[in-house]
């Protein structure tokens, strides 16, 4: 069987939502019965952590800080959406790694079409955000894994990257732990078939 490499300290990032879970999850609650007063402090308490996950996918800091924004915005316009059937970590893993996706996608539309209308006489890779940093590849591997398989993305970036357990990543997309399981082996064996191609 082939496996992706670990891609985070799983135990590290579930401390960090650890020390603060009970707590937060009240916040959420109450800014999910429509408190908008607890957003700020929901927004404060959240952002170490979005700020970490988002990183995990955008190396370059200015684009991994537009995507935290984005996520810190999506939470308090949406966070009357939280339902609680999961955990509210869980809830804003979902939306920051669907940003940082989303972020990655538009730096990508940007630079090709900023490469359309002016060609620079040359590009440093290493300062150009859209080709810097290793997890390009691996964000390479799951745009394609979602143009071909869509259900299979969502369980494996919760687990590889945003390291919720099988059980809440159940919850949490309100499936069977069994499917969760078999989609994140297949996810995982697909993006690591591509990453080897290259």
């Amino acid at each position: 069987m082939t496996s992706i490499p670990a891609i985070v300290d799983h135990g590290e990032l579930n401390r960090d939502w650890g020390t603060m879970n009970d707590e937060l999850e009240e916040l959420a609650a109450r800014a999910a019965a429509g408190d908008q007063a607890v957003i700020p402090q929901i927004l404060q308490a959240i952002r170490p952590q979005v700020q970490r996950r988002v990183a995990k996918f955008l190396p370059y800091r200015e684009d991994a800080e537009e995507a935290v924004q984005d996520t810190l915005l999506q939470v308090a316009n949406k966070v009357h959406t939280f339902k609680g059937t999961g955990s509210f970590a869980g809830w804003v893993t979902i939306v920051a790694t669907n940003q940082a996706r989303q972020t990655y996608r538009s730096l990508k539309r940007r630079s090709v079409e900023q490469s359309a209308e002016v060609l620079p006489e040359s590009v440093d890779p290493r300062t150009t955000s859209v080709i810097a940093g290793s997890r390009l590849d691996l964000l390479e591997a799951l745009e394609a894994l979602e143009s071909s398989h869509p259900q299979l993305v969502q369980p494996l970036v919760l687990r590889d990257l945003g390291a919720l357990s099988y059980a809440e990543i159940a919850d949490e997309l309100d499936v069977p732990l069994g499917t969760v399981k078999a989609r994140i082996h297949q996810a995982r064996k697909a993006v690591a078939e591509r990453l080897t191609v290259r």
